[in-house]
Protein backbone atom coordinates (compact mmCIF):
# COMPACT_ATOMS: atom_id res chain seq x y z
CA UNK A 1 0.00 0.00 0.00
CA UNK A 2 1.91 2.88 -1.36
CA UNK A 3 0.74 6.70 -0.46
CA UNK A 4 0.02 8.78 -3.89
CA UNK A 5 1.97 12.42 -4.37
CA UNK A 6 0.95 15.09 -1.97
CA UNK A 7 -1.11 17.05 -4.03
CA UNK A 8 -3.40 20.10 -2.42
CA UNK A 9 -4.89 21.68 -6.08
CA UNK A 10 -8.54 22.20 -5.22
CA UNK A 11 -8.01 22.99 -1.59
CA UNK A 12 -8.80 26.67 -0.51
CA UNK A 13 -6.09 27.16 2.02
CA UNK A 14 -4.45 23.67 2.23
CA UNK A 15 -1.94 25.51 4.93
CA UNK A 16 -5.22 25.82 7.57
CA UNK A 17 -6.56 22.20 6.65
CA UNK A 18 -3.50 20.47 7.31
CA UNK A 19 -2.65 22.08 10.49
CA UNK A 20 -6.06 20.79 11.67
CA UNK A 21 -6.14 17.22 10.18
CA UNK A 22 -4.47 14.16 9.41
CA UNK A 23 -5.26 14.19 5.77
CA UNK A 24 -3.09 11.09 3.66
CA UNK A 25 -3.89 9.34 0.23
CA UNK A 26 -3.06 5.79 -0.69
CA UNK A 27 -3.26 4.14 -4.42
CA UNK A 28 -5.98 2.01 -4.30
CA UNK A 29 -5.67 -2.46 -5.80
CA UNK A 30 -4.41 -2.67 -8.73
CA UNK A 31 -7.19 -3.46 -10.34
CA UNK A 32 -9.08 -0.41 -9.17
CA UNK A 33 -6.84 1.84 -10.49
CA UNK A 34 -8.05 2.20 -13.86
CA UNK A 35 -11.46 3.70 -12.57
CA UNK A 36 -10.09 5.16 -9.13
CA UNK A 37 -7.68 7.96 -8.46
CA UNK A 38 -6.82 7.51 -4.81
CA UNK A 39 -8.40 6.99 -2.04
CA UNK A 40 -8.23 10.01 0.88
CA UNK A 41 -8.16 9.63 4.43
CA UNK A 42 -9.01 12.38 7.42
CA UNK A 43 -8.48 12.31 10.82
CA UNK A 44 -9.62 15.19 13.20
CA UNK A 45 -9.90 16.04 16.61
CA UNK A 46 -10.57 19.62 16.78
CA UNK A 47 -11.28 21.81 20.05
CA UNK A 48 -13.42 23.95 17.78
CA UNK A 49 -15.47 23.74 14.41
CA UNK A 50 -13.26 24.59 11.52
CA UNK A 51 -15.14 25.04 7.84
CA UNK A 52 -12.55 23.61 4.79
CA UNK A 53 -13.55 24.55 1.64
CA UNK A 54 -13.04 22.41 -1.68
CA UNK A 55 -13.11 24.15 -5.35
CA UNK A 56 -13.44 20.32 -6.58
CA UNK A 57 -12.39 18.40 -9.61
CA UNK A 58 -14.60 16.80 -11.93
CA UNK A 59 -14.78 13.68 -10.19
CA UNK A 60 -17.26 11.34 -8.07
CA UNK A 61 -16.60 10.80 -4.46
CA UNK A 62 -17.88 7.92 -2.51
CA UNK A 63 -17.17 8.00 1.54
CA UNK A 64 -17.68 6.75 4.36
CA UNK A 65 -17.38 9.02 7.26
CA UNK A 66 -17.76 8.57 11.67
CA UNK A 67 -18.26 12.03 13.67
CA UNK A 68 -18.29 10.78 16.62
CA UNK A 69 -20.65 12.82 18.27
CA UNK A 70 -23.54 12.24 15.73
CA UNK A 71 -23.54 8.80 15.66
CA UNK A 72 -23.18 5.57 13.72
CA UNK A 73 -20.83 5.93 11.10
CA UNK A 74 -22.43 6.33 7.50
CA UNK A 75 -21.49 6.00 3.64
CA UNK A 76 -22.46 9.09 1.21
CA UNK A 77 -22.10 9.73 -2.60
CA UNK A 78 -20.92 13.53 -3.80
CA UNK A 79 -21.42 14.06 -7.29
CA UNK A 80 -19.52 16.57 -9.00
CA UNK A 81 -19.91 19.90 -7.21
CA UNK A 82 -20.30 22.85 -9.48
CA UNK A 83 -19.52 25.43 -6.79
CA UNK A 84 -17.44 25.65 -3.69
CA UNK A 85 -17.89 22.71 -1.17
CA UNK A 86 -17.65 23.05 2.33
CA UNK A 87 -17.42 21.13 5.14
CA UNK A 88 -18.01 21.92 8.73
CA UNK A 89 -15.19 19.52 10.95
CA UNK A 90 -16.47 19.64 14.84
CA UNK A 91 -15.17 17.76 17.42
CA UNK A 92 -13.21 14.02 16.61
CA UNK A 93 -14.29 12.16 13.12
CA UNK A 94 -12.92 10.64 10.41
CA UNK A 95 -13.42 10.15 6.40
CA UNK A 96 -12.49 7.51 4.01
CA UNK A 97 -12.86 8.50 0.95
CA UNK A 98 -12.93 6.88 -2.41
CA UNK A 99 -12.21 9.43 -5.32
CA UNK A 100 -12.88 7.68 -9.07
CA UNK A 101 -11.62 8.86 -11.88
CA UNK A 102 -13.18 11.49 -13.87
CA UNK A 103 -15.31 9.00 -16.27
CA UNK A 104 -14.34 6.22 -13.86
CA UNK A 105 -17.45 6.05 -11.95
CA UNK A 106 -20.46 5.24 -14.45
CA UNK A 107 -19.04 1.44 -14.81
CA UNK A 108 -20.22 1.62 -10.96
CA UNK A 109 -23.34 2.96 -11.50
CA UNK A 110 -24.74 2.47 -15.50
CA UNK A 111 -27.96 2.47 -15.06
CA UNK A 112 -28.20 6.52 -14.89
CA UNK A 113 -25.73 9.01 -16.64
CA UNK A 114 -23.26 10.86 -14.42
CA UNK A 115 -24.58 14.20 -14.91
CA UNK A 116 -27.91 12.90 -12.79
CA UNK A 117 -25.25 13.14 -9.85
CA UNK A 118 -24.12 16.59 -10.44
CA UNK A 119 -24.73 19.08 -7.64
CA UNK A 120 -26.19 16.16 -5.40
CA UNK A 121 -24.79 14.73 -1.97
CA UNK A 122 -26.95 11.11 -1.09
CA UNK A 123 -26.69 8.38 1.14
CA UNK A 124 -24.06 5.72 -0.64
CA UNK A 125 -26.75 2.65 -0.42
CA UNK A 126 -29.09 4.65 -2.36
CA UNK A 127 -26.39 4.07 -5.50
CA UNK A 128 -24.64 1.13 -3.59
CA UNK A 129 -26.58 -1.46 -1.46
CA UNK A 130 -23.80 -2.76 -0.05
CA UNK A 131 -22.49 0.21 1.26
CA UNK A 132 -25.27 0.25 4.01
CA UNK A 133 -25.91 -2.41 7.09
CA UNK A 134 -22.01 -3.20 8.26
CA UNK A 135 -20.04 -1.75 5.95
CA UNK A 136 -19.16 2.23 6.78
CA UNK A 137 -18.43 0.20 9.99
CA UNK A 138 -15.95 -2.16 8.45
CA UNK A 139 -14.28 0.65 6.06
CA UNK A 140 -13.84 3.23 9.42
CA UNK A 141 -13.36 1.29 11.98
CA UNK A 142 -9.66 -0.30 11.82
CA UNK A 143 -7.15 1.84 13.41
CA UNK A 144 -4.23 1.97 10.98
CA UNK A 145 -4.62 3.14 7.17
CA UNK A 146 -3.92 -0.47 5.76
CA UNK A 147 -6.96 -1.65 7.42
CA UNK A 148 -9.19 0.79 6.37
CA UNK A 149 -7.60 0.39 2.81
CA UNK A 150 -8.40 -2.85 2.49
CA UNK A 151 -11.44 -2.43 3.58
CA UNK A 152 -12.55 0.20 0.95
CA UNK A 153 -10.25 -2.49 -1.82
CA UNK A 154 -12.90 -5.54 -0.45
CA UNK A 155 -15.99 -3.07 -1.08
CA UNK A 156 -14.55 -2.06 -4.76
CA UNK A 157 -13.50 -5.27 -5.57
CA UNK A 158 -17.13 -6.81 -4.87
CA UNK A 159 -18.83 -4.27 -7.57
CA UNK A 160 -16.99 -5.43 -10.18
CA UNK A 161 -17.75 -3.32 -12.82
CA UNK A 162 -18.08 -4.38 -16.90
CA UNK A 163 -15.68 -2.80 -19.32
CA UNK A 164 -17.00 0.34 -20.75
CA UNK A 165 -14.61 1.56 -24.06
CA UNK A 166 -17.01 5.14 -23.68
CA UNK A 167 -15.67 5.29 -20.20
CA UNK A 168 -12.17 5.16 -21.46
CA UNK A 169 -12.75 7.69 -23.47
CA UNK A 170 -14.20 9.66 -21.35
CA UNK A 171 -11.29 9.08 -18.59
CA UNK A 172 -8.21 9.70 -21.32
CA UNK A 173 -10.19 13.12 -22.47
CA UNK A 174 -10.33 14.10 -19.21
CA UNK A 175 -6.41 13.27 -18.05
CA UNK A 176 -5.38 15.25 -21.34
CA UNK A 177 -7.88 18.59 -20.34
CA UNK A 178 -5.31 18.25 -16.73
CA UNK A 179 -2.17 17.47 -17.97
CA UNK A 180 -2.01 19.93 -21.48
CA UNK A 181 -2.49 23.48 -20.47
CA UNK A 182 -2.50 24.17 -24.26
CA UNK A 183 -6.28 22.50 -24.35
CA UNK A 184 -8.15 25.48 -24.51
CA UNK A 185 -10.98 25.34 -26.46
CA UNK A 186 -13.90 22.48 -26.81
CA UNK A 187 -13.81 22.60 -30.87
CA UNK A 188 -9.74 22.24 -30.62
CA UNK A 189 -10.60 18.66 -28.68
CA UNK A 190 -13.15 17.30 -30.50
CA UNK A 191 -11.62 17.80 -33.84
CA UNK A 192 -8.31 16.07 -32.22
CA UNK A 193 -10.21 13.22 -30.80
CA UNK A 194 -12.72 12.93 -34.22
CA UNK A 195 -16.08 13.62 -33.45
CA UNK A 196 -18.12 16.60 -33.20
CA UNK A 197 -18.75 19.21 -30.30
CA UNK A 198 -22.38 17.49 -29.93
CA UNK A 199 -20.63 14.31 -29.39
CA UNK A 200 -17.87 14.87 -27.19
CA UNK A 201 -20.52 17.12 -25.18
CA UNK A 202 -22.68 13.72 -24.92
CA UNK A 203 -19.79 11.84 -24.08
CA UNK A 204 -18.70 14.29 -21.18
CA UNK A 205 -22.69 14.33 -19.50
CA UNK A 206 -22.66 11.17 -19.57
CA UNK A 207 -19.79 9.96 -17.88
CA UNK A 208 -17.94 12.58 -16.29
CA UNK A 209 -21.37 14.81 -15.03
CA UNK A 210 -19.75 18.35 -16.34
CA UNK A 211 -19.60 19.76 -19.81
CA UNK A 212 -16.00 19.70 -21.34
CA UNK A 213 -15.68 23.56 -21.01
CA UNK A 214 -16.42 23.18 -17.47
CA UNK A 215 -13.51 20.62 -17.23
CA UNK A 216 -10.99 23.09 -18.95
CA UNK A 217 -12.01 25.90 -16.86
CA UNK A 218 -11.92 24.43 -13.54
CA UNK A 219 -8.66 22.61 -13.84
CA UNK A 220 -7.19 26.22 -15.09
CA UNK A 221 -8.89 27.52 -12.08
CA UNK A 222 -7.18 24.68 -9.74
CA UNK A 223 -3.38 26.32 -11.33
CA UNK A 224 -4.97 29.68 -10.26
CA UNK A 225 -5.93 28.99 -7.25
CA UNK A 226 -2.23 27.18 -6.38
CA UNK A 227 -0.50 29.92 -7.43
CA UNK A 228 -2.35 32.72 -5.83
CA UNK A 229 -1.45 30.63 -2.62
CA UNK A 230 2.22 29.92 -3.26
CA UNK A 231 3.75 32.55 -5.68
CA UNK A 232 4.13 36.88 -4.99
CA UNK A 233 3.86 39.11 -7.59
CA UNK A 234 1.80 37.36 -10.20
CA UNK A 235 1.23 38.82 -13.36
CA UNK A 236 -2.17 37.95 -12.82
CA UNK A 237 -3.11 39.34 -17.48
CA UNK A 238 -0.12 36.85 -18.39
CA UNK A 239 -1.14 34.48 -15.97
CA UNK A 240 -4.96 34.98 -17.26
CA UNK A 241 -3.51 34.30 -20.58
CA UNK A 242 -1.62 31.64 -20.24
CA UNK A 243 -4.73 29.68 -18.82
CA UNK A 244 -6.52 30.37 -22.11
CA UNK A 245 -9.05 33.10 -20.46
CA UNK A 246 -9.98 36.12 -22.64
CA UNK A 247 -8.55 38.67 -20.02
CA UNK A 248 -7.84 39.34 -16.88
CA UNK A 249 -11.29 40.19 -15.82
CA UNK A 250 -12.53 37.01 -17.10
CA UNK A 251 -9.95 35.47 -14.69
CA UNK A 252 -11.27 37.48 -12.09
CA UNK A 253 -14.81 37.36 -12.75
CA UNK A 254 -14.25 32.96 -12.33
CA UNK A 255 -12.01 33.10 -9.29
CA UNK A 256 -14.48 35.32 -7.09
CA UNK A 257 -17.74 33.49 -8.23
CA UNK A 258 -16.37 29.94 -7.23
CA UNK A 259 -13.59 30.59 -4.13
CA UNK A 260 -15.52 34.10 -3.06
CA UNK A 261 -12.56 36.20 -2.88
CA UNK A 262 -10.90 37.84 -5.82
CA UNK A 263 -7.20 36.61 -6.67
CA UNK A 264 -5.12 39.30 -5.20
CA UNK A 265 -7.74 39.04 -2.22
CA UNK A 266 -6.74 35.43 -1.29
CA UNK A 267 -3.54 35.28 -2.33
CA UNK A 268 -3.32 37.80 0.42
CA UNK A 269 -4.93 35.70 3.12
CA UNK A 270 -2.60 32.36 2.24
CA UNK A 271 0.40 34.62 3.37
CA UNK A 272 -0.69 35.84 6.44
CA UNK A 273 -0.45 33.63 9.42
Amino acid sequence: MAASRHDTRGIVDPAGLLARVRFRRHRPAEPLRRHVETYWLIDWDLPEPYASHIVPHPSVNLSFQWEEADGPPYGELTGVARGLYTRKLTGRGRVCGVKFRPGGFRPYAPAEPVAHWTGHVLPARDVFPRAGGDTPRTVTGPADDLGRVAALDAFLLALDPEPDPRADQAMDLVEQIRADRTVRRVADLARAEGVSVRALQRLFAAYVGVSPKWAILRYRLHEALELAGTRQDLDWAGLAADLGYADQAHLARDFTSTVGLPPAAYAHAARTP
